[in-house]
């Protein structure tokens, strides 16, 4: 990350931000993981940009005709994953969320469906796209649980409870965020003070509009990723380029003296 004058003057007046802050939103997205050695989805070495297909099978219309089309690609995934580490994006999020007061209201979210921040120590991580290692049955009715799972099966496994398809704990193309962290990421926006989305593009709905939901509470927003975001943006306040695992343990210093 570039550290000349302009760009230290910059993280100087974000430390003091988040200092006086009292209600912290981090969403976060591909980018944070990417030197974990998972690969993003979109972008140059995307997974949807290089193979097209990949997307196609990962889609509710494609696990109703053929499930095992969505299997496939979750364990490319959980393959994937299994031998991921934290890198330092995550655990720089884990020690700021550690280092803050009870006063201090500090929420994680993450489009993210790998696990890490919860490996690396995050506690309050809101997944908004579910989790790859995990496993539920498809009946909406069924009262099974989700539970952590990185096996690959080789065909579809039936529910023990009601007998339909098992299937992955992850949201697939056309299908809705899940009540649960569609409504805790809502909430945590209502009061927030100051938001940050990193390591995301911004363009993936519903997510890319939880920076208007925190402007219009009165938040201060910041854009940090690799990449600028497309075209003209009014609704972040400053913009930080690099690399998360880079940016974020520069910005979010645990401070040397516990704030009261």
């Amino acid at each position: 990350m570039t550290t000349d004058r302009r760009v230290t003057e910059k993280i100087e007046d974000l430390r003091a931000r988040l200092a006086s802050a009292r209600n912290i939103v981090v969403l976060t997205g591909a980018g944070v993981s990417v030197a974990s050695g998972l690969r993003p989805y979109r972008g140059p070495g995307g997974l949807w940009t290089d193979d097209p297909d990949l997307a196609g099978q990962a889609t509710l219309a494609a696990f109703e005709r053929d499930p095992m089309a969505a299997w496939r690609v979750v364990g490319t995934g959980r393959s994937m994953t299994r031998s991921a580490q934290p890198n330092a994006a995550h655990r720089a999020l884990s020690a700021f969320e550690a280092s803050q007061p009870a006063s201090t209201d500090f929420n994680l979210i993450t489009q993210n469906i790998d696990g890490l921040h919860q490996r690396a120590g995050s506690r309050n991580v809101i997944e908004l796209h579910g989790a790859l290692r995990r496993t539920r049955c498809s009946a909406v009715d069924c009262d099974l649980e989700p539970y952590d799972d990185d096996t690959v099966p080789d065909d579809i496994l039936p529910c023990p409870r009601c007998g339909s398809p098992l299937r992955p704990d992850i949201v697939l193309f056309e299908e809705l965020i899940p009540a649960k962290p569609d409504w805790l990421s809502k909430r945590a926006l209502r009061d927030c003070d100051f938001f940050m989305a990193v390591g995301t593009s911004g363009t993936v709905s519903p997510a890319s509009n939880f920076v208007r939901g925190a402007k219009y509470a009165g938040a201060f927003t910041l854009y940090a990723n690799l990449d600028p975001l497309p075209g003209p943006v009014d609704v972040f306040d400053e913009t930080l380029l690099g690399r998360a695992e880079e940016i974020l343990p520069e910005l979010l210093r645990v401070p040397l003296e516990p704030r009261v």
